[in-house]
């Protein structure tokens, strides 16, 4: 630390600050960012944004959520039972006692399980690897419950929205026009909700969340570090994935340990601002800067992927994460995107101008999608094609929906996807899933005062939100890797809410 403060670079780096902080631009923007402030906090778009719903308040009480609860927590309660009717027989055995401790660190054992499943390549990559994860770490909760009354899962943290999205999932296999494929992918929903359910459950202090953005910043850091190497290698322009007319002059897009482009931009999209918040909240100089690297190698990483909706959906979480953990940068992250505008390399310049033009072919194939999406909405607007992609493509073919030169894999969109997997009760759930946690965790922020806790649920209400914007032109679910990324990020924001609650201030 000592020759950290003693380098030219800290030096340079505070004789920089102590002449920014001396500026008219400093004072202009901090007058600015109290305008931003005091606007803010008397709106009523943040008062609707923080109160809490009706349903919210009246879940944990409800019939619903005390009879699930009870029926998901009876291994615990039973394992408890047995527990107390031989008490000295387990405390003598070390391998009991071991697995006490053990499930009691649930959470610590998940950032070691999310770290080696988000680290294997593709080549190497099973999508039963997350359901063995998981149910391990179900099976681990469960032992440490089994010594501790007060270690049982957390229905009632889940929410009811999400219980009835992933009912609506369950009816989407019995609806499914191709019930085979839908199976299929009820597996990796099952997956998803294991991850959720455990992750909820798990955390218990802010120890414990910080461990679980850390686990998901070292994947940035694996994946991103990769991703650079494969660029300094030279990566191949694939015509598939880029229209060489409009893009020319663009080099190959990466892809990291995963098998696409887009797939790998999604990852980062969801876990840079919980690296972001882990700057933030890190109380030693060395973790700050271990955890600035990371983001930065992620963040050139992202530039890499050309994925044009990743990089719209990350600056929207940027700018959500900055409106919900300091209002009064708002100005300041302004001035910073725009000032930022004139040092973009010209391949992503032009990447983004293309955003909106028809002459991409990468912009006019979702036409073709999109139109084929309605029509299964049109003729099954209800339970939809089937869970999963696999469904609604039989359906496609089958009524000879969609017409172009190249094979339909998914709509592009994330509603829509999910509209003709699920149903409208599926969509409709989903999207209400969404808002009422990013609800939770703005209420949870609103009244909280500064800590890593409140900086961590503002990083995940952020992803979230950068999600739903790129869901607009992609669909995050079609690799259930991503699908499992996506609900992880969903329940450490509710886990932080949770925490947040702890210390919360009237």
């Amino acid at each position: 630390m000592t020759l950290l403060h003693e380098s030219i670079l800290y030096h340079l780096w505070t004789a920089l600050l102590s002449l920014y902080e001396s500026s008219g631009l400093h004072r202009f923007l901090a007058a600015a960012g109290a305008w931003c402030n005091r606007q803010i906090d008397t709106s009523r778009v943040l008062r609707v944004l923080c109160r809490e719903g009706a349903v919210s308040r009246a879940w944990p009480a409800s019939f619903l959520c005390r009879a699930l609860s009870w029926l998901i927590t009876l291994p615990g309660n039973l394992l408890h039972r047995l527990y107390s009717a031989f008490p000295r027989t387990f405390e003598d055995s070390f391998f009991a006692r071991l697995a006490f401790s053990l499930g009691e660190n649930t959470a610590v054992a998940q950032s070691w399980v999310i770290l080696l499943l988000w680290s294997i390549p593709f080549t190497y990559w099973n999508n039963a690897y997350s359901l063995l994860g998981f149910v391990l770490l179900l099976v681990l909760f469960h032992a440490g419950a089994m010594h501790r009354r007060d270690f049982r899962l957390d229905l009632a943290g889940v929410g009811f929205y999400p219980l009835v999205l992933f009912g609506a999932v369950c009816l989407g296999v019995v609806l499914s026009y191709a019930p085979g494929p839908s199976f299929r992918f009820l597996l990796y929903h099952l997956s998803a909700a294991l991850c959720v359910l455990v992750t909820v459950s798990a955390v218990r202090s802010l120890s414990d969340l910080k461990r679980l953005a850390a686990g998901g910043a070292v994947c940035v850091a694996v994946s991103g570090a990769y991703g650079i190497i494969q660029r300094i290698q030279g990566v191949e322009v694939s015509s598939s994935t880029v229209d060489l007319k409009v893009n020319a002059g663009m080099p190959g897009r990466v892809v990291s340990i995963f098998d696409n482009a887009n797939t790998f931009a999604e990852v980062l999209l969801l876990l840079l601002p919980l690296v972001l918040a882990l700057i933030l909240c890190s109380k030693r100089t060395t973790s700050k800067i271990l955890a600035a690297i990371v983001f930065l190698v992620g963040g050139i990483a992202l530039g890499m992927t050309y994925s044009r909706a990743t990089w719209v959906g990350f600056v929207c979480a940027m700018a959500v994460f900055v409106f919900l953990w300091k209002p009064r940068l708002i100005p300041a992250f302004l001035v910073l995107c725009c000032a930022a505008v004139p040092f973009l390399p010209t391949t992503i310049w032009n990447r983004i101008l293309t955003i909106f033009n028809p002459a991409d072919s990468s912009t006019a194939s979702r036409i073709p999608l999109y139109q084929a999406a309605l029509e299964v909405i049109r003729s099954r607007p209800l339970r939809g094609a089937g869970l999963g992609t696999a469904a609604p493509q039989v359906y496609i073919a089958d009524w000879n929906l969609y017409h172009a030169d190249f094979p339909y894999v998914h709509s592009h969109n994330f509603y829509l996807e999910v509209w003709i997997e699920a149903g409208l009760l599926g969509v409709t759930s989903f999207v209400a899933s969404m808002l009422w946690n990013i609800k939770r965790a703005a209420h949870a922020v609103r009244h909280t005062a500064p800590s890593p806790a409140r900086t961590i649920t503002c990083a995940a209400a952020a992803a979230l939100c950068g999600t739903m914007v790129c869901g607009l032109a992609d669909y995050l679910w079609n690799y259930p890797r991503v699908l499992c990324i996506f609900w992880f990020v969903f329940a450490v924001a509710l886990a932080g809410v949770k925490v947040c609650r702890q210390q919360e201030t009237p």
